[in-house]
């Protein structure tokens, strides 16, 4: 059968479970100064669940955030401590890739808050070059346009291409029209802006919506797959500044095993690397590991 590359799940809900803190704006960075080794025990977590790959704490590690909450001094040490967690995690399972992610710049859900593109390609840039050496691959995740797909291409790509990774790009699509990115725009925009991205996956929507994105994923002729969330929508009180994860709420019927079922489903419409988003946790990853192997797949 098919080899699949096994994601991890959600960082961000499962630290804030794990440390029992108030949510706070800045997420899963303010976790990593007041409990240091958490993220790593997540890492461990997912390893020992069957992900062949962690993803680095680093998705809204950028200046615009930091900045508002007096940080902005720590933003390399941020970086450092959060590859650092992930590094640690690898090497007590004794195997395992990292990927260097770059969130969105500002916010998440709202393509309107893009910088221009000179500026974003600059910051992307910077963080890139800040993963690179210390990551397996990069990948930009949660992008809602076109255009912030280019600008995170433009600012990584040079540097992945210089370190010798790849650089993956995952897109995140309307949760009612997963034909379409956040913006609106069709995912089939993304032809002619992809140069240089060695995968493209969907994340951060529903799975229902993944569903309906694979066969425009697919189209784009690059490996493709998909790890969503499991929020019951993306709020009106979520999108404005400032906001915190307590104006989200999970879906208690995506249980591991629902989940696998449409990680499973992304698989035969011919993804080759799954995993998991928001709300999603070690037990999900279990069971998708759990079923693919069953279904005579080889997790690589």
């Amino acid at each position: 059968m098919t080899a699949i590359i096994l994601l991890d799940g959600g960082m961000g809900q499962e630290l804030i479970r794990r440390a029992g803190d108030a949510p706070h704006p800045l997420w899963a960075t303010k976790v990593m100064l007041d409990h240091p080794g958490l993220v790593q025990q997540v890492h461990a977590d997912y390893f020992g669940a069957g992900a062949t790959i962690a993803t680095a704490n680093t998705y809204a590690i950028h200046h615009d955030r930091l900045a508002k909450h007096g940080l902005d001094e720590s933003f390399a040490a941020l970086h450092a401590a959060a590859l650092a967690e992930a590094e640690a995690a690898r090497a007590a399972h004794g195997s395992g890739r990292i990927a260097g992610s770059l969130g969105p710049l500002v916010a998440s859900y709202r393509p309107e808050t893009l910088p221009p593109h000179d500026t974003a390609v600059a910051l992307y840039a910077e963080v890139a070059g800040i993963l690179a050496p210390r990551c397996d691959l990069l990948i930009g995740e949660t992008v809602a346009s076109v255009a912030h797909a280019s600008a995170l291409i433009a600012g990584a790509r040079p540097v992945a291409a210089r370190a010798g990774i790849p650089l993956w790009l995952a897109v995140t699509v309307d949760d009612t029209d997963g034909t379409r990115l956040r913006s609106g725009e069709p995912v089939a925009e993304l032809k002619g802006h992809l140069d240089g991205v060695a995968a493209l996956l969907a994340n951060c929507s529903a799975p229902e919506a993944m569903d309906q994105a694979m066969p425009h994923l697919k189209a784009h002729g690059l490996p493709f797959g998909a790890y969503a969330n499991g929020f019951q929508q993306i709020t009106a009180a979520f999108l404005k500044d400032d906001s915190t994860v307590d104006a989200l709420s999970a879906r208690p019927e995506m249980t591991p095993e629902r989940y696998a079922g449409f990680a499973l489903g992304w698989v035969a419409q011919g993804a080759t690397i799954v995993g998991g988003c928001c709300e999603t946790s070690p037990a999900h990853i279990a069971e998708i590991a759990r079923r693919l192997r069953a279904a005579g797949h080889a997790i690589a």
